[in-house]
């Protein structure tokens, strides 16, 4: 039997500049009862999917091990590693004695059982944060979010008789620092704008914690973790364009933290600790001398309380204007360099006393990034790598010789071949010129024509939306589809130049690049504006409302997640969580230059009476950093507004947060619902996939 007929909610207006800022009252059963007429109405509209959806989920989830091991890491005497199981939503935490041999066998028959959060959920919401081993394996240190809201529980099991202490604070970020004592944990504190401002001192079997520091400035969230080396504890406090680092002896840790370099502003640095040509030395990253980062070294025994300053830091590795800087690993045999050139990751090797060499990949575009490694004192590391067309392999690198192997590939279940499709790198040029780079992968036979098109798009942030495999992204592709990814402006794709040009007064450039990639691959014949969808998640979700208003007739159907659309009104709401920090990356709409220049792109203020394409939003009730009433409020004045009868859709997840549910079915749940949207909206809901019977 068909669903009886719903018509579209539509939200009451308020006299003000805003008519839907009711839609922010959290506590109003108003609020809420169209929150869910909302959801009602999308199930309604969608029912004719019901069968396809679940089809998605089946067959998404058919591709992959849902029982699996996770690759052993070995920790002293012991291995570490996660054990996926059928029906579960999330891993299980174990280790084992770690094999004399050196292998990486796992024996079940003497595992431990550390930590279970399908038990802990018990079919709720639950997201875990911090999950840290104490330096003598004693102990382990966890925090649970049951809410969505990134405010976390902080616990402590004893591995020995499996007590757990829930230690008495409240507002914590999550995070939890052992020192070298086993008896000392540090944790941030979260203030009333979500924002981690101070840090904590906690001694196990205590009921109290020393506040150690306090950051008052609203722009700047503090951070703290061990270092490389496992001998200092380092205090990172960072804005989007300055920061600072304090330091302490990890086996001192009731000492007090040093500053190795004061704050100035448009300086950004971070520092790590471990050994260069035989004596423990600091390693600093820094845009001292350029925007794409510099690398400098101070000895430990020079960076004394007298001498920690920038100009005893000596340069190891020279600013280079074609290559950024993008991170730094430390090992007792290497320092290993994360950079960036022409748009792609490279990792540079430095070891000990032998030449230095860049690491060989098989593949053109791809996403490759150091794995942290439990132990400093290895001869090798491990890299995560994967590409559009390649699961996820971690290989083994030997830091000597750069000799690889793949330990472990992400496996893919049923028919798979990876050279059945073909990845690309394309250029699309942008308005004023610039060339953007695009990533895309098809089906060999697919390419030639024109195809439905899934293109996906951020830029902000300096975010890199390197290319990356996903088992669900097949179902797509197995049905005819190319997808994309336009790495616009404000990313950090082609390193810091490329993120500050599409950020503050250069947003516009984000825009302007995602329409330009739109019309190349619609010139170049890869798709049509009739099969064409677009999506992008919380600042991806402005770019997406953002074009949407410019150039609604290039797209057939877009999809925009946890959507940062209000960012004008949001913006001037200072005590929101996480608004202040962000005026580096959008301004201060207090300056009227600022105001006006915001005003002119932000999303719903732009809603415009014109035809839109099919749209289908994504909130969560429990977001703390883009709140639920953004989506709502814009879904709100385009039904008010637009002059066509596309379909628009908002759900809400009435338990989720800014990642949406928490296990890795319903994640898979949520994907099912977004293509089956794409394939009605495109006429393409009774398209099988050929792979299946």
């Amino acid at each position: 039997m068909s669903p009886a007929p719903l018509t579209a909610p539509i939200a009451r207006t308020v006299n003000g500049p805003d008519p839907y800022v009711w839609l922010e009252e959290r506590d109003n059963s108003a609020v809420l009862s169209h929150l869910q007429a909302e959801n009602a109405y999308l199930e309604v509209e969608l029912a004719q999917q019901a069968e396809l959806r679940e089809a998605l989920f089946s067959e998404i989830k058919g591709r992959i091990l849902e029982t699996d091991l996770s690759l052993p890491s070995p920790w002293g005497p012991w291995l570490y590693y996660q054990r996926t199981t059928a029906g579960d939503e999330y891993p299980r935490h174990y280790r084992c004695p770690r094999p004399t041999d050196g292998s990486l066998t796992v024996d079940p028959l003497q595992e431990q059982l550390l930590l279970d959060p399908n038990a802990l959920a018990d079919g709720g919401f639950i997201s875990l944060g911090a999950f840290s081993i104490s330096p003598d394996h004693r102990l382990l240190a966890y925090s649970l979010d049951t809410q969505g809201d990134e405010i976390y529980q902080l616990y402590v099991k004893d591995l020995a008789s499996g007590a757990i202490s829930a230690l008495p604070f409240e507002d914590c970020d999550g995070s939890l620092t052992w020192a070298n004592d086993n008896q000392t944990l540090f944790f941030g504190e979260l203030d009333d704008t979500h924002r981690p401002h101070k840090l904590y001192r906690h001694s196990l079997g205590s009921d109290s914690a020393e506040l150690v520091f306090e950051e008052l400035d609203g722009r700047f969230f503090l951070h703290c973790y061990r270092s490389s080396s496992e001998r200092q504890l380092i205090l990172l406090l960072g804005s989007k364009t300055t920061s600072e680092s304090w330091v302490l002896d990890a086996d001192t840790p009731l000492g007090q933290f040093r500053c190795m370099a004061p704050r100035e502003d448009e300086h950004e640095y971070d520092v790590d600790h471990g050994l260069l040509d035989g004596e423990w030395s600091w390693l600093i990253r820094s845009n001292q001398s350029g925007i794409n980062f510099a690398l400098y070294c101070v000895k430990e025994s020079a960076a004394s309380e007298s001498a920690p300053e920038r100009q005893h830091w000596r340069e190891l590795l020279a600013h280079d204007p074609q290559v950024m800087l993008e991170g730094l690993s430390l090992n007792h045999d290497a320092y290993v360099l994360s950079l960036r050139v022409a748009g792609l990751p490279i990792i540079q090797v430095h070891p000990h006393g032998l030449p230095s060499y860049r690491v060989q990949l098989p593949d053109a575009a791809y996403s490759l990034s150091v794995q942290d490694t439990l132990e400093f004192a290895s001869p090798v590391i491990r890299l995560r790598y994967e590409a559009l067309n390649r699961p996820a392999q971690i290989r083994q690198l030997e830091l000597a010789n750069g000799a690889q192997q793949v330990l472990k590939e992400t496996p893919v279940l049923g028919p798979f071949d990876a050279d059945a499709y073909i990845s690309q790198r394309l250029w699309a040029t942008a308005s004023d010129g610039t060339q953007v780079p695009i990533s895309l992968v098809a089906k060999r036979e697919v390419l030639g024509q024109p195809a439905p098109l899934y293109l996906y798009g951020y830029g902000a942030y300096g975010e890199c939306l390197d290319p990356w495999f996903s088992h669900a992204r097949l179902s797509l592709l197995e049905r005819g589809f190319v997808f994309a990814i336009a790495h616009v402006r404000g990313g950090g794709e082609l390193g810091e130049a490329w993120y500050r040009a599409g950020k503050l007064e250069h947003k516009h450039h984000s825009f302007s690049d995602f329409i330009a990639c739109a019309e190349h691959l619609i010139a170049s014949g890869y798709s049509t504006p009739a099969q064409l969808a677009i999506s992008g998640g919380s600042a991806g979700g402005l770019l997406i409302g953002a074009v949407l208003n410019q150039r609604p007739e290039l797209f057939a159907a877009a999809i925009a997640e946890v959507p940062f659309v209000d960012v004008l009104n949001t913006m001037q709401k200072p005590d929101l969580p996480l608004t202040v920090t962000e005026y580096d990356e959008w301004g201060d709409p207090t300056d009227p230059q600022v105001y006006a220049r915001i005003k002119a792109y932000a999303p719903y203020e732009n809603v415009a009476a014109q035809a839109y394409p099919a749209m289908l939003v994504v909130a969560g009730y429990n977001d703390s950093r883009v709140q639920y009433w953004e989506a709502a409020k814009w879904v709100a004045k385009l039904r008010a507004t637009k002059t066509d009868t596309n379909l628009l859709l908002l759900k809400t997840d009435l338990e989720a947060g800014h990642g949406g549910m928490s296990g890795r079915y319903q994640a898979l749940k949520d994907v099912a619902l977004e293509y089956s949207f794409v394939l009605k909206v495109l006429g393409l809901q009774a398209a099988q996939n050929p792979n299946q019977p």
